[in-house]
Parts: C-alpha cells; structure tokens; sequence
C-alpha cells in the first residue's frame, strides 16, 4: 500500500488557510499560552497604533503590529497544516477501503465487478487463485489453499472448504471459491480507523503536557520581568522604552518557536507512523514508543521471512543427491505451500531443469493423521516427504544416517523432512528459517540506543538459540505460550522499563494491552485490535521498528526545536534590551552590549521581531518531518543536539537579526 510523500494536496490549501485564521480566536488560542500572551501582545500595540498621535510613532506601531501578527499567522499555519495532513491520511485510507476489486455472483450466473467497499452482508462473491479475498465471509463452494500467514504467523496455507470462514485481505492461493460476505459497509475495520483519524481529537502526552507548563511558568516569569521594567524605563524618560517597545520585548524574550511548534509536533508525530502505514490510536502510544525499553518479537513471520525455505539435500549412502532431488522434485509437484515451491525451486538447479517435467499419478494431499504428502504414480511407485518418525514407520531398515542427518538438520535450527520411493528412505530435505535482511543491523541500532529485543518463539531451545544468533536479538524465550509474553512484560515493567510488541491473534490481546506499546495487526482478530494501541495497515509485524524510530525521532524533534527555541532568545536578548536603552546617558554602558551593531532603537526591535516570526515557517518542515535521527547512546544525542541546536540556536539569531537590520536600513526603517 504506497503512501503518498505530501499528502497535503492543493484540496486542502483553502481547508488549511480557513484553520489558520480560526485558530486565532482566544478561546482556542489560550491553550497555548505562549501564542495566547503573544495575541493579548498584538492586541495591545493594534490599540496603541489606532490612538497613536505621532506619524513616528504610528509607522514604528504598525509595522510592530503588522510583524506580530504575522508571528501568530505562521504558528497558526503550523498546527493547521499538520492537522491536514491527518485529514488527508483519512481519505488516502477511504480510497485504499476501494481498491480491491471483487468479483460478485448476479442470480442468472454471470459476474460483476465492483469495488470491494460496495459489497453488502449477504453479497456472493468468487475468489479465484492469486484473488485477495475482499471481506469478511464464508465459504459456499469450492476448495482452495488461502494465506493466512499474516493473521495466525503460522506459514502453511489453510485449506478452505464449504462452511469455513474466510477472512478480508487474505489471499486465495489456489483453486477458486465462491464466498458469501457477512459484514455490512461501515463496519470494516478500515471504515473505523477513517473515523478515529478525523473524528478523534489528539489528546497531549505526558511530556508534552510538562513542556506546556514549564513554557506557561517561563511565560510568567518573563511578562513580570517586563512589567517590572515598565517604571523603570519610564524612570529614564519616555524616550527609553515605550509600550510596543515592552511588548515587542516580552514577545522576543518568551519561547515564541517552540510555543509555535509544539501542537504541530506532536500532530506530526501521530502523521509520520501513518507514512509507513500504522494507524496510532493516540500520540501516548507514539511517544512512548520513543521511551520503549525492550522490544518483544515474534520469530514466525518477524525475524524470519515466516515461510520455511528448502536450502539443502541430504541424502543417505547409497544414494546420489540428484535422486534424492528428483524424488523430492516429484512428490511435491502438487503441494502449492511455500515450503513445497522452494523443494521444487531447489531441485530444479540440482538438477539443471528450465522446465519442470510432467508426471502422471494421483496425489496425496498431506493431512495431520500422516504428516507426509507426495503423489502415487501411474507406473505403481509410491513418492512420500514428511516428518522424520512417519517416513521411518513406513520404511523398513532406516538407514542410521537418516537419524543421523535429521538430527544435524534439527540441532541447526532447521526442520528435516524425510524422503522415501516404494518403502525405500533416500534421505533428508533440510527446511530452514530464513532470517529477514537488514535485521541484525537494525538491532544493533536498537543495541545502541540502549534498547534490548527479545525473541518469542514456540520452536524449542536449540531451534531458538540458532535463529536468535543468526538475528542478533538480546535474548529470548523458546516454547513460548501467550502467558509467558505476558508474564516477560509484568517482569520488564516490574523493573521500571517500557514494552512493545506486536500480535495479531485473539491469543496475543492480553499481551498486547500490557505492553506499552501494542503494535495489532490490520489483518489480525478483532480482539488483537482492540487491544493494541497501534494497528499496521500492512500487517507486517516488523513495522514496529520502524514505529520505535518514529517515536524516537518525535522526542528528539521536540527536545531540539525546544533547545534552539531557548537559545535563539538570547541572541535577541543582546539586540533589544541595548537598544532600548541606548539613548539613556545614564545607561551608556550597555551600548557595549549592543555587539552586532545595530544602528538603531527601532531598528534592532524591528530586526529581532522579524527573525522571530520568520524563524517559525523555516522550522515547519523540521516539525513536520522530524529532525535526523541517529542510532547512538542517550549521552552522544545529547553532546549532539546541544551543539547543532543549542550553540548554532545562538549563532544563527545573531547573523540572522544583523542581516535584517542591514535589509532595513537600506530603506530607511533602521
């Protein structure tokens, strides 16, 4: 399912423009309280310029005026550009709810094709091979192997037959299917996740709640400071500082940036975990995924690619590896699970085949009585694969070597199957879990970053231990049963740490609402979704890494822009407070502070506010998108961030501020 880059189109410039000036009423704008003094601010010299007597006077108050609204405008712009990008998430995931086309029954027997969002309880439907099922359903006619990989983790098609329920998104491997669809529209789960998207307000997370109130008490501190300078620059004579010049002060002096941009963050924070198809259910679950701990993982279909892959032919002495190849090639000409494909794909290099060659005979379909499947011959030979014990109850005098071999295979991490002809044991396939590429690097990041990973698996020790080595996981946990997820995240979070897991069974929703982060699959049991606070519109369980970046880079966005906010106030701090009282002789020893020399009071006040305003649209896309995150250590990130955000936070103010006052003294307004 591709997502688009920008998914703000030109549909929503006006539905943008629109929030941006609504947001500028004070009943909105008060819960921001830095934006809120900013408004009153504005306000207040409007007023000034209005009465205003003086044409100096007048001209020095509107264009104070006309900057700080601008300043407002942009931090308005921010959080409703974010918030459009929610809105076009919702309707990039209404025209995906159509993209399935389904195949519906008419009465006389012919077919139509329609949108998959059309059908309705009790529409008939045919599924052929290769046909993702387009709804929840049930079975009329026919028999077909259908993937469920993605919502039991188990990597063997399931077989479909009259009466049995058949699942949405699914695919249809083989033979063809006649459904009967038993939801209504409204009621996928596609359909409620539209609805959380733009109907759910985003509710502020725990650290962004603490931010808001360290800004507000700043907020505070600063208008007291400046109301206290009020007399005493009236002290000094009108001249020193009059009421624009204080506000103009209050606006530069309180964290105006990140005051601007902190809705806008964490809006995008919930916008950027849709950019790899994951639906959050709140920003909580977003931000803690950035303070997650220990990640727990599936093997089936997480580490590993979840279907079990032929690498090797193992045959007995007596024996050549192309007929063992070749008896494997034929008994599983009719088995169309992945693990008998990737047979009949090694047998063809062994054997150097471009095509596959035709044989006659009657197939035996593998069952859970036998445990082996193969094909019974025209010329009367009799071709079986399948688990090691049920080949050598029907074969008489095993060779050692077959045991020997499996066990091999088995001690390895890898699942033997035994081949047999006419009673005769020819030697072993070895079946292996591939693991994922890219993994082991990944989890070194996460190494780095402090967190540890931990597989879960219901493989036993030494199946376990050999794929957690070739992965790179921390640790993990063999012959897991649902109650031993729950009972390792109890224990991670007895000591103080934060979990995420994925799941997408009705045996996972347990675990799923323990963890702090429970990452549901879309193609998972309804319960699994309601209890995870995350859904993967891919059903791809190892999408969680990525939701553990997104989450990252969330923190570390806010902390930055926090830091440059903080800091760029001090470059202002040096361009007004000398200016202000630049003409009073009594005070001439601050014109030594006036270190970028700035030729004028207004001048400088006009400067500091227009790289104030200017310095909010500039840092939108680092809100939007997220700072570079790096995979390093908490104290290397920290070194990191000071340096880029903090001293460049300084610097870049102080040329910024200096080259606007030379700007406006090329027009006379410095």
């Amino acid at each position: 399912m591709a997502v688009q880059d920008d998914p703000v189109s030109q549909n929503y410039v006006g539905s943008v423009l629109k929030d941006t000036f609504r947001k500028l009423d004070p009943r909105e704008m008060i819960h921001n309280p830095v934006m809120f003094v900013v408004e009153v601010g504005t306000a207040v010299v409007i007023w000034l310029d209005i009465v205003a007597k003086s044409a100096s006077g007048r001209s020095y108050d509107t264009l104070v005026a006309v900057i700080l609204l601008m300043t407002i405008l942009f931090a308005t712009f921010a959080e409703a550009y974010a918030e459009a990008r929610g809105r076009a998430q919702a309707d990039f995931l209404r025209r995906t709810k159509s993209s399935t086309r389904a195949k519906v029954l008419q009465p006389d027997g012919s077919t139509t094709m329609v949108d998959s969002s059309q059908l309705t309880r009790g529409s008939r439907v045919i599924v052929e091979a290769g046909d993702m099922i387009p709804g929840d359903g049930v079975v009329l006619e026919g028999v077909g192997s259908v993937d469920e990989s993605a919502i039991t983790g188990e990597s063997a098609p399931v077989v479909k037959a009259k009466e049995d329920a058949v699942t949405g998104g699914t695919v249809l491997l083989s033979d063809r299917l006649v459904l009967e669809i038993t939801v209504n529209p409204g009621e996928t789960f596609l359909d409620r996740m539209i609805a959380l998207v733009e109907g759910a307000e985003r509710q502020k997370t725990p650290n962004e709640i603490a931010l808001s109130a360290l800004l507000g008490v700043l907020t505070l501190i600063f208008v007291l400071v400046v109301v206290t300078l009020v007399p005493i620059a009236r002290y000094f004579g009108p001249h020193a500082a009059n009421i624009t010049t204080m506000v103009a002060l209050l606006v530069c002096l309180i964290p105006t940036t990140i005051g601007a941009l902190l809705s806008a963050i964490g809006i995008a924070g919930m916008n950027r975990v849709s950019l790899v198809n994951v639906v959050a259910k709140s920003g909580r679950a977003v931000e803690a995924a950035g303070d997650i701990d220990t990640i727990i993982l599936d093997k089936t279909g997480t580490i590993t690619i979840g279907n079990r892959m032929a690498t090797e032919f193992l045959p007995v002495p007596g024996v050549s590896v192309e007929e063992l190849a070749e008896a494997s090639l034929i008994s599983s000409l009719a088995d169309t699970t992945p693990e008998g494909r990737s047979v009949v794909e090694l047998a063809q290099k062994i054997l150097h085949l471009d095509t596959l060659p035709e044989y006659t005979g009657e197939p035996v379909p593998f069952s859970a009585h036998t445990r082996m499947s193969g094909i019974d011959l025209a010329d009367g030979r009799q071709v079986r694969k399948g688990a090691v014990s049920a080949i050598r109850a029907i074969v008489q005098d095993a060779p050692h070597e077959l045991e020997v071999n499996a066990e091999l295979v088995a001690k390895d991490g890898g699942t033997p199957l035994a081949v047999e002809v006419d009673g005769r044991a020819l030697g072993i396939i070895r079946l292996k879990d591939i693991v994922k590429s890219g993994l082991k690097e990944r989890f070194a990041d996460f190494r780095a970053m402090g967190i540890r990973t931990v597989m879960a698996t219901g493989d036993n020790r030494i199946t376990a231990a050999v794929i957690a080595q070739e992965a790179g996981v921390d640790d993990f946990i063999a012959e897991a049963k649902p109650e031993d997820k729950i009972a390792l995240i109890k224990k991670e979070q007895a000591e103080g740490k934060l979990v995420a897991m994925t799941g997408d069974g009705t045996n996972d929703a347990p675990a799923l609402a323990q963890a702090d982060v429970g990452l549901a699959m879309n193609s998972g049991t309804m319960a699994a979704k309601e209890a995870g606070n995350m859904i993967d519109l891919d059903s791809n369980p190892t999408k969680l890494l990525d939701v553990v970046m997104v989450g990252k880079q969330l923190l570390i966005t806010r902390g930055a822009l926090t830091t440059f906010s903080i800091a760029n106030d001090v470059a202002k701090y040096f361009a007004i407070i000398p200016a202000m009282f630049a003409a009073v002789p009594e005070l001439s020893g601050l014109r030594a502070l006036n270190i970028m020399g700035l030729k004028t009071p207004h001048g400088a006040i006009l400067s500091a506010l227009i790289f104030n305003a200017l310095i909010i649209p500039a840092l939108i896309p680092f809100a939007i998108k997220g700072v570079k995150y790096r995979a390093e250590s908490a104290d290397k990130m920290l070194a990191r961030n000071i340096f880029n955000w903090g001293i460049l936070g300084v610097i870049i103010p102080f040329i910024g501020i200096w080259g606007i006052d030379r700007i406006l003294g090329l027009f006379g307004l410095a």
